[in-house]
């Protein structure tokens, strides 16, 4: 079975920082994209960075110049560095993975979701 697990996550004061990580386990063939989301209390969950396995990034504009995803392909793991973190931060951070792995004989497309590490930003 395949699954993300995600770390990091805590309470921290507004203008500090995080580091959150995922770690993947699993019969995984290929990790192709990569990404952190997060929802907050009442709001629906929102992309806040991407990153191909090629490098490729994309950020949500209310993080750009303060997060930076990174990914290690050989360890299948990906990381958001978070800093200068304000309080609407404030939100369960999930990890995502769209890969190909083996299972049950055969090779399969998942998308996969990791259980979410909170990060709450006080003021």
């Amino acid at each position: 079975q395949v699954q993300l697990v995600e770390s990091g996550g805590g309470l921290v004061q507004a203008g500090g920082f995080l580091r959150l990580s995922c770690a993947t386990s699993g019969s995984i063939l290929r990790i192709n994209t990569m990404g952190w989301y997060r929802q907050a209390p009442g709001k629906q969950r929102e992309l806040v960075a991407t990153i191909t396995s090629g490098g490729s990034t994309d950020y949500a504009d209310s993080v750009k110049g303060r997060f930076t995803i990174s990914r290690d392909n050989a360890k299948k793991t990906v990381s958001l560095q978070m800093i200068s973190l304000k309080p609407e931060d404030t939100a369960v951070y999930f990890c995502h993975a769209d890969l190909i792995a083996s299972m049950t004989g055969a090779y399969r497309y998942l998308e996969v979701w990791g259980q979410g590490t909170l990060v709450t930003v006080s003021s």
